[in-house]
């Protein structure tokens, strides 16, 4: 009697959504504890609350740091954050699903939306299949992106060194979380045109999706007849590109008699061309972010929100949510009233969840800019504290955009702002609706429906 009211009760609370939370919480707990131990520091172990940072930007992808990398932790330490880079990035559920399915055992039908809902639009009745592409394309992409950049370090380290540099940025730069072992991250390397391709190429394959990787390489491998790509490839690929030519051109045109200055146009050019691409989910840098403009830096914060896309290691809204609200908007001017993208229309229920998702999003990084800043300025006038405002928004927003950009914030903060950047990391990495879903009881379907009536909007 009582083992079946633990059951049921189990049942009822562990929804998808609380799964996935646990599923997180209890892998960033397992990386504290392990990141806390002697060994995984050079000269001594992190503090309990550096070392949940560091977990939580881990598995979040997110690459903020309050302890640097490469010269306070060990190779052991590395190699723990590597591993929860790994794990975060492909999604913890992934993994156990993974390991459940070789070990031959069935997945509970929980585990299967939670797959389903991360990767895939559309009802997958293969999830094994889907699972064995996920691991297959990310062992694959890192190995070669891990190759190429051996091949660009290979003069400059050690040949262990530069094979073990190779692994943990390739892993970190497709898991699109910005862990860099140099202590300024790819500055030394701005004018290396291998290195800077071989990291952005990694960085958008991983922030594409899955789903639309595999439908990359099964076109590529299927000519007759060919196969079609889906509305939402299409969409994500154009998306994608179009962030990035316009970010390349804002950050060159903005720069260029600036930071950029010393530069020749060639390397102006890959140096506005790395950041554009970084900004929206790695979070690697080839210039330093404090010599940036206001404009170049609210043009990242832009980029930094919107992010990656669905079923990706990235965070932000989405770019799927981007051009279904700017699809929305160019139909409506038009006269439309519902939104057509490359000749299909897309449904109603799928642009309300975007226009939830982005008002969700602007909602969390409001209230959470709003805490950092009372918590972190309260002791400084209001004159000294006015020009760091620009500061802590970008570092809210990296935060919620899963990128890991920061403009000498995050070394800064004390107990009370760390804690808050772990919760905007965590929001941005399982997304607002996410938790909120997660919190909520399940909605009844409404009996009735109160009268209409208009309000003055314009």
């Amino acid at each position: 009697m009582i083992r079946n009211r633990i059951k049921n009760f189990t049942i009822r609370f562990l929804t998808p959504e609380r799964t996935l939370i646990l599923s997180f919480l209890f892998i960033i707990l397992i990386g504290t504890l392990l990141l806390i131990l002697p060994y995984a520091g050079r000269a001594k172990s992190a503090s309990l609350i550096d070392a949940l940072f560091t977990a939580t930007s881990a598995v979040c992808v997110t690459g903020l740091i309050v302890l640097d990398t490469g010269s306070f932790y060990s190779q052991l330490g590395q190699m723990i954050i590597l591993i929860l880079i790994q794990v975060g990035g492909l999604g913890i559920m992934t993994f156990s699903v993974f390991f459940y399915l070789l070990l031959g055992r069935s997945i509970v039908f929980r585990d299967k939306r939670i797959i389903q809902d991360t990767f895939s639009q559309f009802p997958m009745r293969n999830i094994y299949g889907l699972l064995k592409s996920v691991f297959l394309y990310t062992i694959i992409i890192e190995l070669i992106g891990a190759v190429f950049l051996f091949i660009g370090w290979s003069n400059h380290f050690p040949l262990m060194t530069a094979l073990y540099f190779s692994l943990f940025h390739a892993i970190s730069a497709f898991c699109n979380a910005g862990f860099s072992l140099f202590s300024n991250s790819f500055v030394g390397f701005q004018d290396n045109i291998l290195i800077n391709l071989s990291v952005t190429s990694l960085i958008i394959l991983g922030g594409i999706g899955f789903i639309v990787l595999k439908e990359i390489f099964e076109s590529g491998r299927r000519r007759n007849p060919p196969l079609r790509i889906s509305l939402h490839a299409k969409v994500v690929l154009t998306t994608t590109a179009t962030l990035i030519v316009l970010g390349t051109i804002f950050i060159f045109f903005i720069e260029r008699d600036s930071s950029l200055l010393n530069f020749s146009m060639g390397e102006q050019i890959l140096i506005s061309y790395f950041q554009s691409i970084t900004s929206r989910t790695a979070g690697f840098n080839t210039i330093p972010m404090v010599g940036l403009s206001n404009a170049t830096c609210f043009i990242l914060i832009i980029l930094m929100f919107i992010g990656a896309s669905p079923g990706s290691c990235g965070g932000g809204i989405k770019t799927t949510n981007l051009a279904t609200l700017v699809s929305l908007a160019v139909n409506r001017y038009k006269g439309r009233e519902r939104a057509h993208v490359f000749k299909r229309t897309i449904p109603q229920e799928t642009i309300s969840r975007s226009i939830s998702i982005i008002l969700a999003s602007g909602l969390a990084v409001i209230i959470i800019t709003i805490f950092l800043l009372i918590t972190q300025l309260g002791d400084i006038s209001h004159a000294e504290s006015r020009g760091l405002f620009l500061e802590y928004l970008f570092e809210t927003v990296s935060a919620f955009g899963t990128v890991g950009l920061s403009m000498g914030v995050t070394t800064k903060l004390d107990l009370a702002g760390k804690l808050i950047i772990i919760v905007m990391m965590l929001l941005g990495r399982l997304g607002p609706l996410t938790l909120a879903f997660a919190m909520a009881r399940r909605a009844k379907k409404p009996q009735f429906q109160y009268a209409e009536e208009n309000i003055i909007v314009g």
